[in-house]
């Protein structure tokens, strides 16, 4: 894959608008005081999600050697992105959903707690690998899928997401690893 021409500081601000404009908060879900951001409407547009896999695609063309995405909506627009990128595509799954032997990490979420796996075998050691995932909220997901990556020898090159909930501080969870958002507030 040839990296395509890097975008301008318009063309980033542009895609951002545009992104925010089609995101929809949908309010007491997954419970009562919670507010999801729902990312289907971006996905419905199928010119702002290729622009948004464009901007991923060019922020790390030749720096990773795989993308682990996070179940479920970081599969969605990270396996489009390894497959722009030329590289490997990794899930990472909620508990009970993966075949063979795998890897555990339980962790916190604003609203409770859960577990996530991946395969022990998914990731080589050495290999450069790209964390995305729809949301950045308060970190826990993104700092377990990080954890696995690491138990498998990996080195993780960065997180990206689509958009960061600031407010929340999910990014300090994530020190030392690069974290770009698309969207932040």
């Amino acid at each position: 894959m040839s990296a395509a021409p890097p975008r301008s500081a318009e063309q980033r601000a542009a895609l951002e608008h545009d992104v925010r404009a089609a995101l929809r908060d949908v309010h007491d879900f997954p419970q009562p005081g919670v507010v999801f951001k729902d990312v289907t409407p971006v996905l419905l547009d199928a010119d702002l999600s290729a622009r948004v896999v464009a901007e991923v695609v060019d922020r790390h063309h030749g720096e990773v050697d795989l993308v682990v995405g996070i179940e479920a909506r970081g599969f969605i627009l990270g396996s489009v992105a390894a497959h722009e990128l030329g590289v490997g595509f990794v899930p990472v799954r909620k508990a009970g959903k993966l075949p063979a032997d795998r890897h555990t990490v339980d962790y916190d979420l604003e609203y409770g707690s859960a577990t996530v796996e991946m395969h022990i075998d998914a990731v080589r050691a050495g290999q450069r690998v790209l964390v995305y995932d729809d949301v950045l909220a308060s970190g826990g997901t993104a700092a377990a899928a990080a954890d696995l990556v690491r138990r498998c020898g990996g080195q993780v090159a960065g997180v990206d997401v689509l958009i960061e909930i600031t407010a929340l501080g999910g990014r300090h969870r994530l020190d030392g690893i690069p974290v770009r958002s698309l969207v932040a507030g």
